[in-house]
């Protein structure tokens, strides 16, 4: 078993066009030992977003903190703490906090095989 406190795990900055003011840590990952999935956490600062994009594979999304847009193949729509979010393989999607000066946070878990 692991336990890790997620803040101290080093943030990186998402650095791909269409990312802003976002970082990402990778709390469990290949790593860790982890071998089916990667657990994230992704921290957007104020006016932060995700890019825009689609993968071949699904993902889990939870919110811990802030108000997001999650913006989607139906447009957008809010999401808050608590809502979870499962975006099917090859949904086009882009979160974008809805604030611009309050931080948003979220858990993203997906498939080991896909984490950089």
């Amino acid at each position: 078993m692991l336990i890790r406190k997620m803040n101290d795990v080093e943030a990186e900055t998402l650095d791909v066009d269409g990312a802003q003011n976002t970082t990402i840590r990778v709390v469990f990952g290949p790593r860790q030992g982890a071998p089916t999935f990667a657990l994230r956490q992704v921290d957007l600062a104020g006016g932060g977003r995700t890019p825009h994009h689609r993968h071949p594979y699904e993902h889990e999304v939870v919110v811990l903190e802030g108000n997001l847009i999650m913006v989607g193949q139906d447009g957008e729509k809010p999401v808050t703490p608590g809502d979870a979010v499962l975006i099917p393989p090859d949904e086009e999607h882009q979160f974008k906090n809805a604030s611009d000066t309050e931080p948003a946070r979220v858990l993203c878990l997906i498939p080991v095989q896909h984490q950089k």
